[in-house]
C-alpha cells in the first residue's frame, strides 16, 4: 500500500482575484489575511502537514512578494527532516515564453519539477479556502477504491448548485457526470446522489488527488488550462474518477462577502472553524508581540490578537487583528480590523494620523485592511447588500465598505448610505 510520503502537494497560488479586489490590490488571495493572525494560504499548508505529507510546492505568480515572504519566514523545516516547502514561481523558458493561463496549465508548466520529486500522487490544492481536512484519508480512500483520481466532495442544498461544480456519483463510488454551476431546476434534480433532502447533491471543493502519470497523460493530451471545468469532466469518461466525502466546514474565500462572513463567524463562542485544535493546529508565521493592553474598553463576542492597544472603546462582533491601535471614545461593530505590520514610530514625521483607529469614530460592517490609517470622528456604516462602487481610498463591495491597505481617512470623513 502507498503512504502519504509518496504524495506531492501543489497549492495554486491564486490568478488576479478579482472578486476579493481591493484586498488583492497588492497581494495574491492565498496571502490575504484571516482571523486576525493568518493567512489564507496557512490553512491548506497546515493541511497538509497534519495529513503527513511534507513536500509541498506553491504555484505563484501575481502580486506573489508577500505571499513569497510569508513562506520563507514560516515554512522552514529542520536540516534532518526530508520534506520541504518550494516556490514554483511563473517562467519564461526556451520551451514555454507564457505565464500560467489557468490551473491546469500552471501545472503543466511544473511537470518536469513534479516528475523530479519522484512523487506517484500529485494533490492539486487551493491557496483560499477554509477548512480543516485529513489528506491522508482521502488518498486511503482512493488506494482502497483502485482509482485514478480523487475529488474531494461536499454535500450541498439545491440552492448552492449555481456557484458550485456539481457531480453524479454512481456505483463502486466512481463518479459518472459533471455539471458546471447548473441553474436549471431540472438538471439540479438529476444530479441528485444522496437520499438526504436537505442536502441531495455532491459538491466539488476543487481538491483533486490524481496518480501522477494519469495526470500526465491528460494535461500532454488536452489543450485545456483548468481542472475544474476541463481536466475533470474529460477525466469522468477515461479513468476511473472516485468521489471522496467531507462532511466538515468548508467554505470558498473566493468573495468580499464570503471573507468577511467568515471572519465575522469566527468571533462565537463556538465557531463553525475552530482555529483552536490541538491535535491539528493551524501554523503561520511565529511573532513574538506582547499580549494585547485593553485600557478601559469593552469587547463583547470579539476575536483578539497579540499586541494590540484598546482604549475606553466599544467592540463587538469584530476581529481585531495584530498590533491594531484603537482608541478612546470609538466604537467597533461587525467589522474586521487586519491590525498593522509594524508600530509607528514616535512623533513619526509620516503622517499625522498615526495607524489605526482614531478617537470617536464609529465603524459598522467594514474590512479596515492592514497599516490603515482612521482619523478621528470618521463614521463608517453598511451600504445596502449588493452595492458596488469604487472611490480613491475606499471602495464598497456587496454593501461592506472597504478601506485598502495603508489608505489614509482624514478625521471627520463620513462613509454612509
Amino acid at each position: 500500500m502507498p503512504s502519504t510520503k509518496d504524495i506531492l502537494a501543489v497549492i495554486m497560488g491564486g490568478g488576479q482575484g478579482t472578486r476579493l479586489f481591493p484586498l488583492t490590490k497588492v497581494r495574491a488571495k492565498p496571502a490575504v489575511p484571516i482571523g486576525g493572525k493568518y493567512r489564507l494560504i496557512d490553512i491548506p499548508i497546515s493541511n497538509c502537514i497534519n495529513s503527513n505529507i511534507d513536500r509541498i510546492a506553491l504555484l505563484t505568480q501575481f502580486n506573489s512578494v508577500s505571499l513569497h515572504r510569508h513562506i520563507t519566514r514560516t515554512y522552514n523545516f529542520d536540516p534532518f527532516h526530508r520534506g520541504w516547502v518550494q516556490i514554483w514561481a511563473a517562467e519564461q523558458t526556451i520551451l514555454n515564453d507564457t505565464w500560467y493561463q489557468g490551473t491546469a496549465d500552471a501545472v503543466r508548466q511544473q511537470m518536469f519539477e513534479i516528475h523530479a520529486t519522484g512523487s506517484d500522487y500529485t494533490l492539486i490544492l487551493a491557496g483560499d479556502h477554509l477548512y480543516r481536512m485529513d489528506y491522508e484519508k482521502m488518498a486511503q480512500h482512493l488506494w482502497e477504491t483502485g482509482g485514478d483520481i480523487s475529488i474531494a466532495l461536499k454535500p450541498v442544498a439545491m440552492e448552492e448548485a449555481p456557484r458550485l461544480g456539481i457531480l453524479k456519483r454512481g456505483k463502486n463510488q466512481l463518479i459518472t457526470d459533471f455539471v458546471e454551476k447548473p441553474t436549471d431546476p431540472e438538471v439540479q434534480k438529476s444530479f441528485i446522489s444522496r437520499d438526504d433532502p436537505a442536502l441531495p447533491l455532491l459538491g466539488s471543493m476543487g481538491i483533486y488527488l490524481f496518480k501522477t502519470e494519469v495526470l500526465d497523460e491528460l494535461l500532454r493530451g488536452l489543450d485545456v488550462d483548468d481542472f475544474g471545468k476541463e481536466v475533470i469532466p474529460h477525466a469522468i469518461h477515461t479513468h476511473r474518477v472516485v468521489g471522496y466525502d467531507f462532511e466538515g466546514y468548508w467554505e470558498d474565500i473566493g468573495t468580499i462577502r464570503s471573507f468577511y462572513n467568515a471572519n465575522l463567524d469566527l468571533t462565537q463562542p463556538s465557531p463553525p472553524f475552530n482555529f483552536y485544535d490541538v491535535n491539528n493546529p493551524i501554523y503561520t508565521h511565529a511573532r513574538f508581540l506582547p499580549g494585547s493592553i485593553i485600557a478601559g474598553g469593552t469587547l463583547e463576542d470579539v476575536s483578539l490578537s497579540d499586541g494590540c492597544y484598546i482604549g475606553k472603546a466599544e467592540i463587538t462582533c469584530s476581529v481585531i487583528g495584530l498590533r491594531s491601535q484603537i482608541q478612546d471614545g470609538s466604537i467597533i461593530k461587525d467589522t474586521v480590523i487586519m491590525g498593522a505590520d509594524f508600530y509607528d514610530e514616535k512623533n513619526s514625521p509620516l503622517n499625522d494620523i498615526p495607524i489605526g483607529i482614531g478617537e470617536n469614530s464609529k465603524i459598522d460592517g467594514a474590512i479596515i485592511d492592514k497599516n490603515a490609517r482612521i482619523g478621528s470622528n470618521v463614521i463608517i456604516s453598511p451600504f445596502p447588500p449588493g452595492t458596488e462602487e469604487d472611490q480613491n481610498n475606499w471602495s464598497i463591495r456587496d454593501g461592506i465598505v472597504v478601506i485598502p491597505k495603508s489608505v489614509i481617512i482624514p478625521d471627520g470623513t463620513i462613509i454612509s448610505p
